[in-house]
Parts: C-alpha cells; sequence; structure tokens
C-alpha cells in the first residue's frame, strides 16, 4: 500500500528536478549564455583531437573479464 506513494512521490521529485534543471540551465531564467566552447562544433572537434593525441602514461594495458568482473595485467609472452 505504502509503496504506490513511494514510487509516486520519487517519480514527482524527479519531475520536479527536471523541471528547475531545465528552466534554469536551458532558458536561463537567471541570465546567462552557453559559453562559445560549449556552442562551437569546431572547438570541440579541435579539443578532441588534441584530447585524442596526447601520449598515454597508464600503467599497463588490463583486460576485463566480463565474466568474473576482474581484472587481468596482460604481461608480454616470451619469445
Amino acid at each position: 500500500m505504502a509503496a504506490k506513494y513511494i514510487i509516486g512521490s520519487v517519480a514527482a521529485s524527479f519531475l520536479i528536478a527536471y523541471g528547475f534543471d531545465h528552466f534554469i540551465a536551458e532558458k536561463k531564467i537567471f541570465g546567462g549564455t552557453t559559453p562559445s566552447t560549449v556552442a562551437n562544433k569546431e572547438w570541440w572537434e579541435e579539443t578532441d583531437k588534441k584530447f585524442q593525441a596526447w601520449p598515454r602514461t597508464a600503467g599497463p594495458p588490463v583486460v576485463m573479464n566480463p565474466i568474473s568482473r576482474q581484472n587481468f595485467i596482460v604481461k608480454a609472452k616470451p619469445e
């Protein structure tokens, strides 16, 4: 019996949160503009190219085993 009130309350709170987010971020009821770095597609593509070009300095490569959800370090095979 109480489950319908809980589910309804959670759904209503998500709806209210979405409404606030939409009007504050999208409609900008408090003023402001969207930065050009977000709105400019060419800028975004160049930034993405830059991030993809950076060398990776992480540890050794890791392969995820999807069955056991464990990570195993991949070691080079002796030749």
